[in-house]
């Protein structure tokens, strides 16, 4: 696959899990939506959303099972539903490769889920801990991308990385490396329903700050 320097590259390889739907369309040209399995190292999965250009799937058996490379970005776009606008989240495909040989998806297997982001912080991060000691931090962060438009992704740091985040401010300039992970959480409602409903975020394992968009100060880098 050819890959080209960009401030949103993701590279994930899994199995694929539901049918394509039709998406939308644009400029004429039809856009299709699917969940991608992707293997964690702990040997759980991220079940992730991929939209993809029919394009780029004329005569390619995307059916269920059948694993594929997608390289492409973590985009983001608003959905209103109730006049309520909820972020959503999708792998936009820029390419994709079948996997057939077992030795060649074994290998790639091996890291089946990179993200990079070069973006800045657009809300002010959420430092916390959870029941068990870790230490957390959410963040949002804003990656520009072509004709004026930007992306939203959430993201969340741990351990010596959440400390360090804690610290930043809105506007302030970083890049990250992890990958996307999906996270089941319930939602209760006033009539005391509960819905199981699933977010998506980036965990990041290194970040880089820049003071003043220019001069890389730190470097911090943990494995999640």
């Amino acid at each position: 696959m050819e890959k080209r320097m960009d401030t949103n590259m993701v590279e994930v390889i899994g199995k694929v899990k539901t049918p394509m739907e039709f998406s939308h369309e644009m400029y004429g040209e039809g856009f299709y939506n699917f969940d991608l399995e992707v293997p964690r190292l702990s040997n759980s999965v991220d079940v992730l959303p991929v939209t993809i250009s029919e394009r780029l799937i004329v005569n390619m058996d995307l059916s269920k099972g059948s694993y594929v490379q997608i390289y492409g970005q973590l985009r983001s776009y608003n959905r209103y539903v109730s006049n309520t606008s909820r972020l959503v989240l999708t792998v936009f495909a820029r390419d994709i490769k079948a996997l057939e040989d077992e030795e060649e998806l074994n290998e790639l297997l091996k890291s089946p889920n990179e993200i990079y982001l070069d973006g800045y912080i657009c809300k002010s991060p959420i430092y916390r801990t959870t029941p068990f000691g870790r230490e957390i931090s959410d963040l949002l962060i804003a990656v520009n991308r072509a004709y004026n438009k930007s992306d939203y992704i959430p993201c969340i740091a741990w351990g010596r990385n959440a400390r360090f985040c804690e610290k930043l401010l809105v506007g302030d300039h970083i890049r990250l490396w992890g990958r996307i992970q999906s996270r089941e959480y319930q939602k209760k409602y006033s009539n005391e329903e509960v819905e199981t409903k699933v977010a998506y975020e980036v965990s990041i394992s290194k970040l880089e700050y820049f003071e003043n968009d220019n001069n890389r100060l730190d470097l911090c880098e943990e494995e999640a």
